[in-house]
């Protein structure tokens, strides 16, 4: 680890103070907790173009159909 310094307003540095110990950890970890979970890439969002393909339409109308065709992806994907 690298040793940093930053500077805070008074009142910031209270209510950090105060989240961190209703945390039971340091300010340090409070700190490092803060900047880790900011970089840290967004959660992956699921790939709808997975549930294409999925499914025989059979010259099904996808428009009025896809509520259907949906469920029937999503049925598969999770095995009911």
């Amino acid at each position: 680890m690298t040793r940093t310094q930053i500077s805070l307003d008074r009142e910031l540095l209270r209510r950090a103070r105060r989240k961190a110990s209703e945390q039971r950890i340091s300010l340090a970890e409070y700190m490092r907790r803060l900047v880790t979970a900011d970089l840290e890439p967004p959660p992956a969002t699921g790939d709808v173009s997975a549930i294409f393909g999925m499914i025989s339409t059979g010259g099904t109308n996808i428009a009025r159909d896809k509520d259907k065709m949906v469920g029937e992806a999503v049925r598969k994907l999770h095995g009911k």
